[in-house]
């Protein structure tokens, strides 16, 4: 590197730089972002990514969405809020949706898989259960229709 290139030409009024002095080396998130996408060629795009994807994690990963939410509206939310988010109405749905969810999805993704996220579901189930003022019957509670009664 030659001692030109270290030292950076100075401003000629020996000054602070006025904005005419400095070179462009700041950017704009629009400058990241490149040029405008058309949303036809944006779409195509992410089919591309899906379509990368192995359906064994689609699967799991929708799973784990509607356990996160059912275990939000159960009350086990994280920080001094929980309560507030509780909703045993919603909890109801959404742990149905995932009983019968992971009841279909079981064959096609493998014990491997579908193991955690049974366990998932019976802890969730068991979570709803303690948080009810009035319990279900046995077999009765959300998704044991297609699980069987949980203890």
């Amino acid at each position: 590197m030659s001692p030109a290139d270290s030292n950076p030409p100075q401003p000629a009024t020996g000054d602070h730089p006025g904005p005419s002095d400095i070179s462009p080396t700041r950017r704009s998130f629009a400058d990241e972002a490149g040029p405008v996408e058309d949303p036809e060629e944006g779409v195509r795009r992410h089919m591309r990514d899906i379509s990368e994807v192995a359906a064994v994690e689609v699967i799991t990963t929708s799973a784990v969405h509607l356990m996160s939410a059912a275990a939000v509206k159960c009350g086990l939310a994280a920080g001094e809020d929980a309560e507030e988010l509780k909703d045993l109405d919603e909890a109801r749905k959404l742990i149905t949706a995932l009983a019968g969810f992971v009841t279909a999805a079981a064959p096609e993704i493998g014990s491997q898989h579908a193991g955690p996220l049974r366990d998932g579901l019976r802890s969730l189930q068991l979570a709803f259960r303690e948080a009810s003022i009035i319990p279900d019957a046995p077999g009765q509670g959300p998704g044991e229709k297609y699980t069987g009664p949980v203890n």
